[in-house]
């Protein structure tokens, strides 16, 4: 794994954020050199550079940990690198900001269903639909992802491979 300042300080700043309860600015008062890094993370996912795309949105939060949009487009980023896990994680601060999100329940839920936990993203699912109304497009991309399962590379307990068998031997 290569560490660099962005992302030593995203792992100081998550902590901090975890620790102090801090809570969503409006988007108007996010610090605009968050915003600026923002657009270069924006820039550089669209051009395939998921490396540059992580080191902007990483800036954008040591910058000004309120922001939640980078939250939840490094968790973006994190989901098309594979990383469910830390896209789940990274979600989850998107929602300590502001558990009504919908976007950042919808994007959670679909790591979630990717690394194989539908039944907690039936639960995001759930939460999403009491916060928006019936017509919220992004609450259909989690319905249809719920309902297609997990992805077949996730196994399930019945797919488990067995432990082998012991023999016994014969003494002489």
């Amino acid at each position: 794994m290569r560490f660099t300042p962005a992302s030593i300080a995203l792992a100081v700043l998550l902590t901090t954020v975890s620790s102090v309860g801090l809570t969503q600015r409006p988007d108007a008062q996010i610090d605009p050199l968050s915003i600026e890094w923002m657009r270069a993370g924006e820039g550089a996912a669209k051009a395939g550079d998921l490396s540059a795309a992580t080191d902007a949105y990483e800036t954008a939060l040591a910058v000004d940990p309120r922001n939640r949009g980078a939250y939840i487009a490094l968790a973006g980023v994190a989901r098309a690198q594979g990383l469910q896990g830390k896209a789940i994680r990274l979600y989850r601060e998107a929602l300590l900001l502001d558990p009504t999100d919908v976007y950042a329940l919808v994007g959670q839920g679909e790591a979630m269903v990717e690394k194989g936990a539908v039944a907690k993203a039936k639960e995001n699912l759930a939460q999403a639909q009491k916060i928006c109304a019936d017509n919220c497009a992004p609450l259909g991309k989690l319905a249809a992802a719920i309902q297609k399962g997990a992805p077949p590379t996730v196994l399930s307990a019945k797919d488990a491979i067995p432990a082998p068998k012991i023999v016994p031997t014969e003494t002489p």
